[in-house]
């Protein structure tokens, strides 16, 4: 390993002050006299260094000084996703043990530690991970009151070694009781959940949800001493939400200490209670979507064979109402257009349910912590994200239920512009399409508008408030009128009914929304391993063709600009730059040589499943197999970030070599 020279002799004298500080020439003096006073022989007047050195090493000196030099610590390691970065330099002090956080003495918290797992018996054949060696890890993601926490990842095992401990602010969210000491009577009216979701990662990196629960924390307020031991049982997700997959140990206690703790029947009274008030509610509002149903029905006997959805149910198997999939998100500081959000998502992974032999889709609506967590989902929980997000930024948007080609089910989102102008955005993409009705009663030679989009029938719409059944003659797209005023064309529900299963109802099972979290990649780092890495396979490629490779970095630099712009086509609809790019390739190709690029998108970042991909394309192929003379070959990487460490990662192959006739 070479240093350039500064760093040389920057870590020369650190070494140096190193030593003054620790006396160890003194030392080495003493130990020299020592030695020549008690090992050498008379007849021996010379010391070799390896003598010296094997003194020393006995004495422990050299052990000292190893300890002293010590690396910067990663303090945010455990939030860390991508490779670290290379310590730049050395510091003469211990790492500390714990990441320490500070503590307002005015304020409640609860804190809860993961003390190990046990009975995850699918794992019960996993062998041990050898030191060093790559395996597939356990990682539990908690979110309370406006709080996320994510644990470091541990091995997946029959006992998962999970010991984790993170402090939740009772009132984080209150600005208006902050600054109040919160009572344990208090505290036992916040029916917010902990949300504990676990993910499992394999050694490709591919994330799966392994079980989701919702942790009743206010059993500590009747505890002796404010602590309690809880054992949670969780379940799995889809098909298998009856099955166990596993125990977690859990430590509840109260920070500072309460002075008064509730006693045990006053809380499972008010459990019991929220409880009644929930189901109560909820048996409400089947009843009332039950007479709609059958209102809807009573329209048009057809309606029966429409995609109209009033509940669907979430990866535990609990149906809720759809409306309560939906509600107003604000990214903070992370997103600042509502095209930049539809990116966003559009770049979040899209997977489908996993279904147990053959068959149908499995439906499995997440909910948004899942989804976020696992960073990939269906249709379904990217409409409902990006719906939320539409609306958080302040547009009248909706969930849209219905069909594409071949009749497949699918879900979009819409927006009505304050002009009527009606926008439907395709959450896996990112594209938005404007909708222009055909009206079936024009002659039949009027021109008529041409749908762009790959919607076939619409069903039902639904938002956080509002949801409409379509009972227009036709449920084709193309035909439909959105005026959802007209009652005629548009079957409403009930606001009042929505709101009463819907936060920001009262009481509710459904679960708050979590905030979006910054990014943890570093784009840059994560650019150029993987640019390193396609670098070393299109190189071991063209060898096993018996081809060299000549990497021309200049022209590498140069492919910047064009996958810059390919990315804020993407976010904004608008191309710029592309004249810029093509004159810098022009003048970077000499007459006579011709150039080819080959530009490619993917929401990963595993250079060799993506590299296996590229070789799928002809024309990438044609580029990275190029024959001819003067063959010069570059490749550029550009990795964008997203919220919840998503990204979107564009590469461009291309090539120049003289054209020989």
């Amino acid at each position: 390993m070479s240093l350039p020279p500064e760093k040389a002799s920057e870590l020369k004298q650190i070494i140096h002050q190193q030593l003054l500080k620790m006396d160890v020439h003194g030392r080495i003096r003493e130990v020299l006299a020592e030695t020549i006073r008690e090992e050498l022989a008379p007849e021996h007047q010379q010391l070799s260094t390896e003598d010296l050195i094997k003194a020393l090493r006995q004495r422990g000196i050299i052990d000292d000084v190893m300890k002293g030099l010590k690396f910067v610590p990663d303090v945010n390691e455990t939030e860390r996703t991508s490779a670290p970065k290379p310590s730049t330099h050395f510091v003469d002090r211990e790492p500390p043990v714990l990441k320490k956080t500070n503590i307002d003495p005015t304020r409640r918290y609860l804190y809860l530690q993961v003390l190990g797992g046990k009975a995850f018996l699918e794992h019960l054949q996993e062998p041990e991970p050898l030191p060093g060696q790559i395996c597939s890890t356990f990682t539990l993601c908690l979110h309370f009151r406006n709080q996320r926490f994510r644990s470091k990842p541990v091995p997946c095992a029959c006992e998962p070694d999970f010991q984790d401990g993170f402090l939740l602010e009772i009132h984080k969210d209150s600005l208006g009781d902050g600054s109040k000491m919160v009572d344990a009577t208090t505290m036992l009216s916040i029916c917010d959940p902990v949300h504990m979701v676990l993910i499992k990662t394999d050694t490709f990196g591919e994330t799966t949800l392994v079980a989701s629960y919702f942790l009743e924390w206010r059993s500590v307020l009747a505890a002796e001493n404010g602590i309690t031991n809880v054992a949670v049982e969780l379940l799995g997700v889809g098909t298998e939400s009856k099955v166990s997959v596993g125990v977690l140990n859990i430590r509840l206690e109260m920070y500072p200490q309460l002075n008064k703790t509730l006693s045990s029947e006053i809380t499972s009274t008010q459990f019991t209670l929220e409880r009644q008030k929930t189901a109560e509610k909820e048996r409400l509002f089947l009843v009332y979507a039950k007479q709609w149903w059958r209102e809807y029905l009573q329209i048009r006997p057809t309606h029966n064979a429409r995609l109209v959805k009033i509940f669907a149910q979430d990866e535990n198997g609990v149906n809720r109402p759809v409306c309560s999939y939906v509600r107003p998100l604000r990214a903070g500081r992370l997103l600042d257009t509502p095209r930049q959000a539809a990116r966003f998502v559009s770049v979040l992974g899209h997977e489908r349910a996993a279904v147990i032999g053959g068959g149908g889709k499995q439906e499995q609506w997440c909910t948004l912590l899942a989804f976020l967590c696992r960073n990939k989902g269906d249709c379904e929980d990217h409409a409902n994200l990006l719906c939320s997000l539409l609306l958080g930024f302040g547009l009248e948007a909706f969930v849209c239920v219905g069909t594409k080609a071949k009749g497949v089910p699918h879900t979009w989102v819409m927006t009505c512009g304050s002009d009527g102008t009606i926008t439907f955005w395709e959450s896996l993409t990112g594209h938005r399409y404007i909708h222009r009705p055909v009206n079936p009663d024009d002659p039949p030679l009027a021109e008529q508008p041409k749908p762009l989009y790959p919607y076939r029938t619409i069903g039902c719409i639904f938002n956080h408030q509002k949801f409409f059944g379509n009972c227009q003659p036709s449920d084709a797209v193309e035909v439909c009128v959105f005026d959802l005023h007209d009652e005629s064309k548009w079957k409403p529900m009930s606001g009042e009914a929505i709101k009463s299963v819907c936060p920001p109802g009262a009481t509710s099972s459904v679960p708050p929304f979590p905030p979006l979290c910054a990014s943890t990649i570093d784009a840059a780092v994560t650019s150029n391993e993987m640019e390193v890495q396609l670098r070393i396979l299109v190189s071991e490629h063209r060898k096993d063709l018996g081809l060299s490779t000549v990497w021309d970095d200049q022209l590498s630099y140069l492919l910047s600009p064009a996958l810059a712009a390919y990315e804020l086509e993407r976010t904004t609809g608008v191309s710029a730059g592309n004249e810029e790019f093509q004159d810098a390739v022009r003048r970077a190709v000499p007459d006579g040589h011709t150039f080819k690029g080959f530009p490619i998108h993917f929401v990963h970042r595993n250079a060799r499943r993506a590299f296996a991909t590229c070789l799928r394309s002809p024309f990438c192929e044609e580029i990275i197999c190029c024959r001819g003379d003067q063959v010069r070959l570059a490749v550029r990487v550009r990795v964008f970030t997203y919220p919840e460490s998503a990204c979107a990662v564009w590469i461009m192959f291309a090539c120049k070599y003289r054209s020989v006739l």
